[in-house]
């Protein structure tokens, strides 16, 4: 599995997810359950936008253009944590919960970005044999054979 494929692949994963958690929210009555779903989303987004920065922006790193489009991405990231950390300052369970399907979608906003600009630019710009040493980084770090940070140490 190439790069593209990878974040591909996880973000039907989180889209998936994203959906079971819009289902259960209404019946959920307290508070701290609100806060709780937000903070394990917000624990799996970091790892992913962090995964993306760490693996992905290398790709796109050498073109000026491109890093346009890398800066849109992290910015995307920085919103969808600021979003889900909002989450903890709600005052109500009702707050909380509004706060929580806001950010649902903007994660999901940023995704459908991402697979829509940032992914079939990753693809053109870096070679098959890159894409898929990229991909096996991606597995190894999903596989808990390393982290972000030393795949970017270990040069992919």
């Amino acid at each position: 599995m190439n790069i593209t494929e990878a974040i591909a692949t996880e973000h039907a994963t989180f889209m998936s997810m994203f959906h079971q958690i819009e289902l259960v929210l209404p019946s959920v009555k307290s508070q701290a359950e609100v806060t709780t779903i937000a903070t394990v989303v917000a624990g799996l987004m970091g790892d992913h936008a962090q995964l993306e920065t760490d693996l992905a922006s290398v790709g796109l790193d050498h073109a000026l253009l491109q890093k346009d489009q890398i800066e849109t991405m992290q910015r995307g990231h920085h919103e969808m944590a600021d979003r889900l950390h909002q989450v903890q300052r709600a005052g109500t369970c009702g707050q909380a919960r509004r706060l929580l399907q806001a950010a649902i979608r903007a994660c999901v906003r940023h995704f459908r970005n991402e697979e829509r600009y940032v992914l079939p630019m990753l693809g053109r710009a870096l070679k098959p044999e890159d894409q898929a040493a990229l991909g096996k980084a991606f597995a190894r770090v999903r596989g808990g054979k390393a982290k972000p940070r030393e795949e970017r140490e270990l040069g992919g």
